[in-house]
């Protein structure tokens, strides 16, 4: 099967692909508060799905979080925001600072510790999804560092945009940790697309953020679903036109240790960042840049 390919719209996947298509084993509409739908978090599905750990679905427009996120903290992780529709202004302590137009992204390694923000611009709705990566002990208190990539310098294989990782001839020049990928998928009334994983990525779930999608089950707009913990693949065929976002990765084998902002692999890790963290936000308010 090439990777994606087009089927009538009725067309289920219990036939077409019963053996070796990995089942879902939970879904969740996460908890929703003002213009943000939470769907995964540490304390959650974030220990079973690590290293994704955390997953919001924002929508922001004029009167409903309009400000977005103020200046606020991260270490030991990585943010990765992708922009689907609107703007995005964003800043950070690294000294970046600029617009994402819809499909871009930003990566964030947070690392020892960093600052950012991230705000809606123009009259327009701005929505996407905002992810958080565990890192692993070789990075969690690493510098932070800041990746941009205009929608252009998003890579794309068949309907798949490769935000991180890699998924047929298309890899994401983000340095994220390795194995681990994550793409924007969007797909025709009636498409059937078929991922299978590299060796090793038994954690896998997707979310949709428009449409319907039966993937050995239907999801619907503002749902997440989780895989079974294989190697199998994952079937999906489109119920109208269906965009949603989709991750698999090698487990992440450390426990997640958490502070209000942050997520490292140990005590004396997050204690290391949480002191980073501080020292920033102390220059920050020297600076009158934090309220």
């Amino acid at each position: 099967m090439t990777a994606s390919q087009a089927i009538p719209g009725d067309t289920g996947l219990d036939q077409a692909s019963s053996v070796g298509v990995r089942t879902i084993v939970h879904r969740t509409h996460g908890s929703t508060h003002g213009p943000i739908t939470r769907l995964v978090s540490p304390s959650d599905l974030g220990e079973s799905l690590k290293p994704f750990v955390f997953l919001d679905l924002n929508s922001f427009g004029p009167g409903l979080g309009s400000e977005g996120f103020p200046m606020h903290p991260h270490s030991g992780i990585a943010t990765l925001t992708f922009v689907m529709t609107g703007k995005l202004r964003y800043e950070d302590t690294t000294g970046k600072k600029g617009v994402l137009l819809a499909g871009g992204v930003e990566w964030m390694r947070s690392g020892n510790g960093v600052w950012h923000v991230g705000a809606p611009v123009g009259d327009s709705r701005m929505s996407g999804f905002q992810l958080w990566v565990a890192l692993p002990p070789s990075e969690e208190n690493a510098p932070a560092e800041s990746v941009y990539l205009a929608p252009s310098d998003v890579p794309h294989e068949g309907p798949a945009r490769v935000l991180l990782g890699s998924h047929g001839k298309a890899r994401s020049p983000i340095p994220a940790p390795s194995g681990m990928n994550y793409l924007a998928v969007s797909l025709k009334d009636g498409e059937r697309w078929r991922y299978t994983p590299p060796a090793g990525h038994t954690v896998a779930w997707l979310a949709v953020s428009g449409g319907r999608l039966d993937a050995g089950g239907m999801v619907r707009t503002g749902e997440l679903a989780v895989f079974e913990e294989s190697g199998q693949v994952i079937d999906c065929v489109a119920h109208g036109d269906t965009s949603f976002v989709l991750g698999s990765a090698v487990k992440h084998p450390h426990d997640l240790v958490m502070g209000y902002y942050s997520v490292h692999t140990s005590k004396a890790a997050l204690a290391r960042g949480e002191a980073e963290i501080e020292r920033i936000g102390a220059a920050l308010r020297r600076d009158e840049r934090l309220g």
